[in-house]
């Protein structure tokens, strides 16, 4: 019997894939779709002891007697071939962020970007909210996990006040762990205050 599964490597990556087991018998595909911010992304697939790595948009493997053998997609192939799979699949995450001011949970609102939320919220029928904290690297790791969650519950506040339900909405904090600019211990960067706000 073989196997044909996408593994690991898959962190941010958009897959498609098509794969039938019956008896000994095994036929499949998996296409490497392009993120839609352009960042690189790969995934592997194995199909018993054999392995080969998918790492540019439209890369594609098809399960052979052989093993995987790879070859050059397309977008008209992939939307022949998995369109109504695609169409089913729930839309892409998108993800938002706002400025807070220096050792606050305030942050400079930007109506443009709010609408944007929530509009973005609203095209999903079963909306999933990450709300993530961030500071810089001024302070205690204890006391910029506590602000990153006050930025982020102040965030979660705000969208709930505009109509989005409590339950869609969870806040977490990741402090000064996830800087978004670089910069040594102690070192003030206004782009690090931030909140992202993942719409799923």
């Amino acid at each position: 019997m073989t196997e044909s599964r996408g593994v690991g490597r898959r962190r941010g990556a958009w897959v498609v894939a098509c794969a039938v087991l019956a008896g000994c018998a095994s036929s499949g595909t998996v296409v490497l779709l392009p993120e839609k911010d352009g960042k690189p992304a790969a995934v592997s697939v194995k199909q018993g002891d054999k392995e080969v790595v998918l790492d540019q948009p439209y890369a594609a493997a098809k399960v052979t007697p052989l093993g995987p053998r790879t070859y050059s997609s397309n977008a008209q192939e992939v939307q022949s071939q998995f369109g109504t799979t695609l169409a089913a699949q729930p839309s892409r995450p998108e993800s938002f962020t706002l400025l807070f001011v220096e050792g606050k949970d305030e942050f400079a609102e930007s109506k443009e970007i709010v609408d944007k939320i929530l509009s973005e919220i609203a095209k999903r029928p079963v909306p999933d909210v990450l709300v993530i904290g961030h500071t810089d690297a001024v302070g205690t790791d204890q006391y910029n996990d506590a602000l990153g969650l006050k930025r982020a519950e102040a965030v979660r506040t705000r969208l709930i006040s505009m109509g989005i339900p409590a339950g869609d909405i969870r806040a977490v904090s990741r402090g000064k762990r996830e800087l978004a600019v670089k910069t040594p211990d102690g070192v003030p960067e206004p782009r690090n205050r931030r909140v992202e706000i993942i719409v799923r």
